[in-house]
């Protein structure tokens, strides 16, 4: 059948198994927009406030439902107001396809109005981009798009489509959906090996983080750790990744317990599992564990040896790989080295409950009790995502969202979004602070149009928190721009975009708005005020060690 270039997108998308696609209308992608009009009961089109919300919408819905996300915007301004919402999508391996608009083929190059190199901008931050100028390989590069985005390690994936190309028609024959490819390089000779090191340490310790997500390998995870009787510690990204083993430590790494990276430094073997050994996790590469010997198990070969050199790697498919190492390890007991951790967890620090006054570390506590057992957490940046990966219990696979790898103050409220988008049954908590919160609370009115009952909870103390920790810690407390003090009303700002608003001060005051938001068929946003000196402990230093670690100030 002979069809106009965005029909074709549109019958490519559905082919694909896009149901939802996140985007801002604008003149290069009218004809798009058109299509979509006519084809609104098989596509379902989420129009945000600004196109960077659209982008961490898709980017929301994809960590949550393991799908490709999809993103549209048009030329121009709105074309790089994706860039921060795909780089995320990129530092995290999340699979996306964004889908810009461009100015006519024959505007090119003229400084046209509204015209980008997009391509060009986005070619560092994405796994691959298109420049589609021709119509007859609009279809089969899309598709090649959601290919690559879900193929070995995920990642956005850019189309850029001239406007005469979403014009003109040609043939489209259907196809069916992508199958990912998976380059699993590992042999079964590689496999023994691996176990063999596995059985003959004394302190083996596994650390995973966001690939085992990625993979959806989080029950292959836990029967490793279940045979293998190993402990484990995880990164932010590997936060509810799985359940855990005999021994769970928690989180590794610059706000990790001091027991996870004790345990690590003491070890013998660790087993590293869809980890790439960013800075935030091995804070002084060359003095990182250096008391052992590191497996690496990661479907892309470029983190081999890229932070910390590995004595053995599995290069694969992270499911695929556990999945073959599991049968082959013995479960031994391994007692000094389990009651040496469990001396080490023993002695971590433990909250302590403060009368009259509201702590992070019970919001969070709170929040996860009226969420349910399907709840999904989505954070900012910041103190509070710290708070929420170190406090936080009883989560799924793919129910804790966050941007770890490019720190993205703002990637919340839309990521929020995406998430409640996908699963309208699900609770969806944005957990934020003051400062994440003015630079994305503008898609509290994309949730009210949508009838999409997200809770917001800002940790309010009127200051860029974890600025100002390094501030308090390393300059002499010089509290340079990060002393807010904005008298932001967030209870009428949020009874003026439509939603609900609540302010607590106290514990009880919480928990009587959570028992009321999670009831709301409304959006609604808890002004949780905390104190600004609050830090968020332990914290390692940067380009510090174990031995540097700062427990309490």
């Amino acid at each position: 059948m002979k069809i106009n270039g965005s029909q074709i997108l549109v019958e490519v998308l559905v082919e694909q198994g896009a149901d939802v696609i996140f985007g801002y209308p604008g003149g290069a992608v009218l004809n798009i927009y058109d299509a979509l009009y006519k084809n609104s009961d098989r596509i379902k089109h989420i129009i945000t406030a600004h196109e960077q919300g659209a982008a961490h919408a898709a980017d929301g819905y994809a960590r949550a439902t393991g799908k490709t996300g999809v993103v549209l915007a048009t030329s121009g301004p709105g074309a790089t107001n994706l860039v921060t919402g795909i780089a995320t999508a990129f530092m995290d391996s999340v699979p996306m396809v964004a889908i810009t608009g461009n100015v006519a083929s024959d505007l090119i190059g003229l400084d046209s109005f509204q015209e980008v190199y997009i391509a060009g901008i986005t070619m560092p931050i994405t796994k691959h981009n298109f420049v589609v100028r021709n119509v007859e390989e609009l279809a089969d590069t899309l598709r090649e798009a959601f290919r690559i985005a879900v193929s070995d390690r995920p990642g956005p994936v850019l189309v850029d489509i001239t406007k005469d190309v979403t014009a003109a028609e040609c043939e489209f024959t259907p196809a069916g959906k992508v199958v990912p490819v998976k380059h699993d390089r590992f042999t079964g000779e590689d496999i023994e090996k691996v176990a063999g090191m596995i059985n003959d340490s004394e302190r083996p310790v596994v650390l995973y983080g966001g690939g085992v997500i990625s993979s959806n390998a989080s029950k292959e995870l836990e029967e490793l750790l279940e045979k293998g009787n190993l402990p484990c510690t995880n990164t932010l990204m590997g936060t509810a990744a799985c359940k855990g083993g005999p021994l769970d430590l928690h989180m590794i790494g610059h706000h990790g317990s001091r027991s996870a990276n004790m345990a690590v430094a003491e070890s013998d073997l660790v087993i590293a599992v869809g980890t790439r050994f960013s800075d935030r996790v091995a804070t002084n590469k060359k003095k990182f564990a250096t008391g052992a010997k590191v497996v690496h198990i990661d479907v892309d070969p470029a983190e081999i040896n890229k932070n910390v050199s590995s004595a053995y790697s599995l290069i694969g498919d992270v499911a695929h790989v556990l999945k073959a190492l599991a049968p082959k390890l013995e479960n031994k007991p391994r007692k000094q080295w389990t009651d040496r951790l469990h001396a080490l967890q023993s002695e971590d620090a433990k909250p302590v409950h403060k009368d009259g006054v509201l702590q992070p570390f019970e919001i969070i506590q709170a929040v996860c009790d009226h969420m349910g057992k399907d709840g999904i957490m989505v954070t900012d940046v910041g103190q509070h995502q710290m708070w929420a990966a170190q406090y936080c219990k009883n989560l799924s696979p793919r129910a804790f969202l966050t941007s770890g790898g490019l720190g993205t103050m703002g990637f919340g409220y839309g990521a929020s979004v995406g998430a409640k988008t996908a699963f309208p049954e699900r609770t969806v908590m944005h957990i934020t602070s003051d400062g994440c919160f003015h630079m994305n609370m503008n898609e509290l009115c994309t949730a009210v149009t949508y009838k999409l009952p997200i809770i917001s909870v800002v940790l309010n103390n009127s200051v860029l928190g974890m600025v100002r920790q390094w501030q308090t810690l390393f300059y002499g407390e010089r509290y340079s721009c990060t002393t807010l003090d904005r008298e932001t009303d967030y209870v009428k700002l949020a009874e003026a975009f439509g939603g609900v608003g609540y302010r607590c001060t106290t514990l009880e005051e919480l928990n009587a708005a959570l028992d009321k938001a999670v009831k709301s068929d409304k959006p609604v946003v808890i002004d949780a005020v905390i104190d600004r000196n609050e830090m968020v402990l332990p914290m390692i230093p940067a380009g510090k060690t174990i031995d540097d670690i700062v427990t309490m100030h």
